[in-house]
């Protein structure tokens, strides 16, 4: 009698324990999920500036590459840190004889990186906190800065969360292929019909929606950008590495107006 109470009282304390542990499992599984979220979305307040197209004093960054050239405005004011930081990186000529060192089934490609593996040349411009906002999202012609590190401490790593950290190298989106199943469930599950309408009419990677900083969105030269996202490649170094090299010869910052005469200042000339 005495061996039976024994074994009950270890199944008791083991199916606690086993409680007591899946109840853990599921508070951080929830409490990962909680802090892995990224902005809330009102869709009162959005407005979705990539559709307006620049305007005349905009500032914006003029991309000379093998592939031709394209452009795209920039928004300081939704993206400050990450715009600056590749302001900075133009000016000091950081781009120039840069590597496309990804491209990616059709649907995007990475470039500004100094070496062809994908690495920066240093860690001087690859530490800036990302920005996100319900205004910008991962639209065709979309110019996203590159997602770098995480900043963790302890509590994070249980619970999730953390500082993401971006940096110079940045993602060109073209676009995945929008079926009628896919384009009905954008529909079903978006927050905002102006936003499901805007995935499908313009294209985008859905996918990619408030995970890295949007810093511009292009206006001219989209078929430079549809070249970069269908380079052959090979798999190499985590990447998938054009097999011809592909470089950014320069970067130009400029303003925007009716003649988009560039100024090396990004300060509008009269």
């Amino acid at each position: 009698m005495v061996q039976k109470n024994k074994v009950v009282r270890a199944v008791l304390i083991f199916t606690l324990v086993m409680g007591v542990a899946t109840l853990f499992v599921t508070f951080t599984g929830v409490m990962k999920e909680r802090n892995s979220s990224y902005i809330s979305i009102d869709p009162e307040t959005m407005n979705l500036v990539q559709l307006e197209g620049p305007k005349y004093g905009d500032p914006i960054a003029i991309v000379d590459t093998t592939l031709g050239e394209f452009r795209f405005v920039l928004y300081p004011e939704y993206s400050p840190k990450a715009v600056e930081n590749f302001m900075d990186h133009a000016k000091n000529g950081g781009y120039d004889n840069t590597y496309v060192f990804h491209s990616d089934s059709g649907v995007f490609s990475a470039a500004g990186a100094a070496n062809k593996d994908g690495s920066a040349k240093d860690s001087f411009h690859e530490h800036v906190v990302r920005e996100l906002s319900q205004d910008l999202w991962p639209f065709k012609g979309a110019v996203m800065a590159m997602n770098t590190d995480i900043d963790q401490n302890l509590k994070d790593k249980i619970f999730g969360g953390g500082t993401y950290l971006n940096g110079s190298r940045f993602f060109l989106v073209n676009t995945i292929d929008f079926t009628d199943e896919l384009k009905q469930e954008i529909k079903d599950i978006s927050q905002d019909q102006r936003l499901a309408d805007a995935f499908i009419e313009k294209g985008g990677v859905p996918n990619f929606s408030q995970q890295m900083t949007v810093i511009g969105q292009t206006y001219s030269g989209m078929e430079v950008i549809e070249k970069l996202a269908s380079l052959e490649t090979v798999e190499k170094d985590g990447y998938k590495s054009p097999v011809e090299d592909v470089m950014i010869k320069s970067v130009k910052l400029g303003v925007y107006s009716d003649v988009e005469k560039p100024s090396d200042s990004g300060k509008r000339t009269e």
